[in-house]
């Protein structure tokens, strides 16, 4: 069988997950209305759960994973996107329910894909991917609750959600604060991000008071679990909170105290599903806001036989910022 192209495939083996670099062509690719050359895609979180086979991440099978993608349209039956667009693809269950973008070619429907932001390369897009979408969508929605100045606070700071947004607030004028699990360790990458302050320890862990000393005008928490409850209950009176993330668990044990006693509201934040409108606006503020995040130090870039490897580091715990895939090395 000839070969059009190379792909990190994924298949189920004895009820386990098994990725292999390989050749396919064109019509196995599934059906879309616009046909792109991909020159980089990145690893998430839930890649790395994908790739590894942890959790149910993937239901079918085979599947190439890859929830981002960047690159250049080079065939379209859809009037939005004409031949040579260069395009970004985040989210809409792409890499989990249809093919992804770990792989040199990919076909899509043209409703998932936005234009790469005037002045924007794909490698930047990439460095930014789901991860930097997700924070900026978060800077967004506290901006909209009004958490305009003062201090705020980013949990899982180490992470690509949370690199990217310590990057963004810093660069917005805010005092950031990052929490980190290894605070001595992470504690000059994310100054060099702009964190103003790096904390950390075991209080974090343990069960918060239902309202603590208030610390916070607002929050983005990529954790969930107990880590938003203390985030909670030490938030400002009129403070906002962001949440996107559940690395920390999918339980929430606090109480409406912040709530009523104080009016602290709990953003809930999702970029899969995301409307194009505010999509658009969260790219191009990324593409404007952050122009020079290739040099800050969050991003490494790696070949698709690596992302194995890497998927295992990020679900140990091992891994820091942005992890790009350039699919063509």
């Amino acid at each position: 069988m000839s070969t059009d192209f190379q792909a990190l495939v994924l298949n189920q083996q004895d009820g386990k997950t098994t990725s292999n670099v390989q050749g396919l062509s064109l019509q196995d690719l599934p059906e879309g209305d616009v046909l792109v050359q991909v020159e980089y895609s990145s690893i998430n979180y839930k890649d790395a759960m994908a790739v590894t086979g942890t959790g149910k991440i993937i239901r079918q099978f085979p599947m190439v994973p890859g929830i981002d993608s960047a690159g250049t349209v080079i065939e379209s039956s859809n009037p939005r996107f004409k031949v040579g667009d260069a395009v970004v693809l985040t989210g809409w269950g792409v890499g989990e329910r249809h093919w992804g973008g770990l792989a040199q070619r990919q076909r899509v429907k043209a409703d998932w894909l936005v234009p790469l932001p005037q002045g924007m390369s794909p490698l930047t897009a990439m460095t930014m991917g789901t991860a930097g979408l997700t924070a900026m969508l978060c800077v967004m929605a506290l901006q909209d609750a009004g958490v305009a100045s003062g201090p705020v606070l980013v949990s899982g700071a180490t992470g690509g959600v949370g690199s990217v947004a310590v990057a963004v607030l810093a660069r917005l004028g805010y005092s950031v604060s990052a929490l980190s699990q290894r605070p001595d360790a992470s504690r000059a990458y994310l100054t060099q991000l702009g964190a103003t302050d790096v904390i950390g320890g075991p209080e974090w862990s343990e069960k918060p008071s239902p309202l603590a000393t208030q610390r916070w005008a607002g929050a983005v928490d990529v954790v969930g679990g107990t880590t938003l409850a203390r985030i909670l209950s030490e938030t400002h009176y009129g403070g906002a909170v962001a949440a996107c993330g559940l690395a920390g668990g999918v339980g929430l044990e606090t109480t409406v105290m912040p709530f009523i006693l104080r009016g602290v509201r709990l953003l809930g934040v999702d970029s899969v599903m995301c409307p194009t409108e505010r999509r658009l606006l969260a790219w191009q503020r990324l593409s404007t806001e952050c122009p020079n995040v290739e040099g800050l130090g969050l991003q490494r870039v790696v070949g698709l036989s690596e992302v194995l490897a890497i998927s295992q580091e990020m679900m140990a715990g091992r891994a820091h910022g942005r992890v790009v895939v350039d699919v063509n090395r």
